[in-house]
């Protein structure tokens, strides 16, 4: 099941890309930091193109600490504002999914 194929500007994003986005939505939603999460990225929305860069230029850096499989996949996502938006959109989409199985145990 892919939620994301009816994108509009699907033409710089693989299904690669959007299994990248998912994955991304979903573990920000199961740490529980699901509204820090979103007010983060809806402020940095009109910069992301700066951090993007921001984070090629420190790449070196941090993938020496980390591993680097998605970090500069993630950088080149950022440089499009409208990945933000297709992330956020999978965010929100996710928690209403688990509002409404709460909703539904309850019953």
């Amino acid at each position: 099941m892919k939620p994301l194929t009816n994108i509009e500007s699907n033409e710089y994003l693989s299904d690669a890309d959007i299994d990248f986005i998912n994955r991304l939505a979903k573990r920000i939603h199961t740490s529980g930091f699901v509204t820090p999460s979103v007010l983060f990225l809806e402020m940095v929305r009109p910069i992301s193109s700066l951090g993007s860069h921001a984070m090629v230029f420190l790449g070196p850096i941090i993938t020496g600490f980390m591993q680097s499989d998605g970090y500069y996949r993630a950088a080149e996502l950022l440089n499009h504002k409208e990945t933000l938006g297709i992330l956020l959109d999978e965010i929100e989409r996710l928690e209403m999914l688990d509002s409404n199985d709460e909703d539904g145990d309850i019953n």
